[in-house]
């Protein structure tokens, strides 16, 4: 039924002037628009994003967002060099190194927007 829906993903935002300002200038996102209701949108790929305003705020405690990369590499260097801060984790069975972490068939590295919502850049291997 919904196989050829597009799909938005919906983040709520405490402070919408420092979201967008890290969506837009560490990220690199062009917004499409703001809507009447609040929300700002960002075309992403096939993909929407829309921040919504939420004066109390929620952050989600998993990965909210996943960017796929063609090289994980060269794109946390580039969001470094704009501002984004890689988190690193050592446990048992996931350990990242130079802030990747190798998942299958997959390469991922961490990052958290203003809001402390996971988000996460990742590398198909296949």
């Amino acid at each position: 039924m919904l196989a050829n829906a597009s799909v938005t993903t919906m983040l709520p935002v405490i402070d919408m002037e420092r979201a967008r300002a890290f969506y837009e200038r560490c990220l690199g996102l062009r917004p499409s628009g703001l809507r009447p209701d609040g929300k700002f949108i960002y075309q992403v790929g096939g993909s929407t994003l829309a921040l919504f305003p939420k004066p109390d705020g929620t952050k989600a405690e998993h990965t909210a967002i996943s960017f796929r990369v063609p090289d994980i590499a060269s794109s946390i260097t580039e969001l470094k060099a704009a501002g984004v801060a890689f988190e690193n984790y050592d446990f048992p069975g996931f350990k990242t190194v130079n802030h990747v972490c190798v998942l299958g068939a997959e390469k991922a590295a961490w990052f958290k927007d203003t809001e402390g919502n996971y988000l996460c850049i990742h590398e198909d291997l296949a």
